[in-house]
C-alpha cells in the first residue's frame, strides 16, 4: 500500500509541473499585456512551425485555461500511474503528433491551447483499455467515457471559434498509441487452476475440503468551451 502511494504521487510530479508552467504563461500574458497568440499553430505556414511545440502552453484566457486543467491533470496522471513504463512515450508522441497534424490539415488559424493533448489522454485510456480486453483496463475505459463521454461533441465543426481539429488529431493520435503500445504496459492478470491428477472424481479431497471449511468460517466472521479573438491579421482559434 505503501508503495501505491509513492507511485501516485511520483505519477503527479510531471502534470502538476506542467500545469503550474501553463499557469504561469497565461499570468505573465496577463501582467505584460502581451500576446502569445502567435506562438500557436499557423497550418501550412513556416512561421507556424514552433508552434507544434508551444501552442499547447498557450490560453486565449483563465476560462480556457481552467477547462482545460482538471482533465489534463486526471488524465495525464492516470496514463503515468498505470502504464508507467511507456507513459512518457506515449505522451510525449500525442503532444507531437497532434501538433504536426493540426500544422498539416488544420484550417488558416492560429491554434491554441492544450485540450488537443486532452483528448489524445483520453483517447489512449480508452482505445488501450479495449484493445487489451483486460477487465481493468475495461472498467477505466468505461471510467473514462462516463467523465468525459460528451468531450466526442468536440471533434465536429459545431462552433466555429473551437479548434475542432485540434481535438480530432489529439484523439486520432491516442487511438494509434494504444494500437501502437499495446503489447507494452501492464500485462493482463491470468488465472490457472490446476486439477487434481490422483483424483478423478468431483468430490474435494481432504484438504480441498479443509481449506473450504476455512473459507466459510473467515466469510462468517468477517464544456470544454473556448472563446475566440480575432489578432492582427488571422484569426486565433482555441483548443
Amino acid at each position: 500500500m505503501e508503495n501505491e502511494k509513492k507511485r501516485f504521487v511520483y505519477a503527479l510530479y510531471v502534470p502538476v509541473i506542467f500545469i503550474i508552467l501553463l499557469w504561469l504563461i497565461r499570468i505573465a500574458e496577463t501582467i505584460t499585456g502581451a500576446d502569445f497568440t502567435r506562438f500557436g499553430i499557423l497550418p501550412l505556414r513556416p512561421e507556424g512551425l514552433p508552434g507544434i511545440i508551444t501552442a499547447p502552453l498557450i490560453h486565449g484566457s483563465f476560462s480556457h485555461l481552467m477547462a482545460n486543467t482538471i482533465p489534463l491533470l486526471i488524465l495525464s496522471t492516470g496514463i503515468i500511474y498505470i502504464y508507467k513504463d511507456i507513459a512518457y512515450k506515449v505522451l510525449m508522441f500525442i503532444y507531437l503528433l497532434t501538433g504536426i497534424w493540426v500544422w498539416l490539415f488544420a484550417r488558416g488559424a492560429y491554434h491554441i491551447g492544450a485540450s488537443g493533448l486532452v483528448y489524445g489522454c483520453a483517447s489512449f485510456l480508452f482505445f488501450s483499455g479495449v484493445i487489451r480486453k483486460d477487465p481493468r483496463m475495461a472498467a477505466l475505459s468505461f471510467v473514462v467515457v462516463f467523465l468525459y463521454g460528451s468531450m466526442i461533441w468536440g471533434i465536429f465543426p459545431i462552433e466555429p471559434h473551437i479548434s475542432w481539429e485540434s481535438h480530432l488529431m489529439g484523439a486520432v493520435a491516442g487511438g494509434v498509441m494504444a494500437v501502437y503500445y499495446r503489447k507494452e504496459g501492464p500485462k493482463q492478470i491470468k488465472y490457472q487452476w490446476e486439477d487434481d491428477d490422483d483424483d478423478n472424481d468431483d468430490s474435494p479431497g481432504e484438504q480441498d475440503q479443509q481449506g473450504i471449511d476455512n473459507i466459510n468460517s473467515t466469510w462468517k466472521s468477517t464544456d470544454i468551451r473556448y472563446e475566440v479573438t480575432q489578432p492582427q491579421g488571422d484569426e486565433m482559434t482555441e483548443r
